[in-house]
């Protein structure tokens, strides 16, 4: 069974199928894993505009699903997808562009 938090929602680590880079973490509830199971497309819950939220609805740049795991703990997923283009807002591959510089933490 899974875990989801307090408000409904589980940590969702979102990897290249191909080439195993983190491209993304979003969260999902039930119902946005529900529907990234049945269509083939990820999902996700918004925590800022509390909606769903279809990955590449306004972009084009879409996740293909081709695998979900979950961690031992069964409170955060892997999903492995194909990305149709970029996958962060940004423009950029990956969300994950930027060195963490002492000056972040204050």
């Amino acid at each position: 069974m899974l875990e989801f938090n307090d408000r409904g929602l589980i940590p969702a680590i979102i990897q290249d199928v191909s080439s195993h880079e983190v491209l993304m973490l979003g969260y999902m509830n039930k119902e946005s894993l529900k529907l990234t199971l049945s269509s083939g497309d990820v999902w996700f819950y918004s925590r800022s505009r509390h909606e769903l939220w279809h990955k590449g609805e306004t972009s084009g740049n879409f996740l293909r699903l081709k695998s979900i795991m979950k961690d031992c703990d069964s409170d955060t997923l892997l999903v492995r997808a194909e990305p149709t283009g970029p996958v962060c807002h940004t423009g950029n591959r990956t969300c994950f562009f930027e060195q963490l510089e002492t000056q972040d933490l204050e």
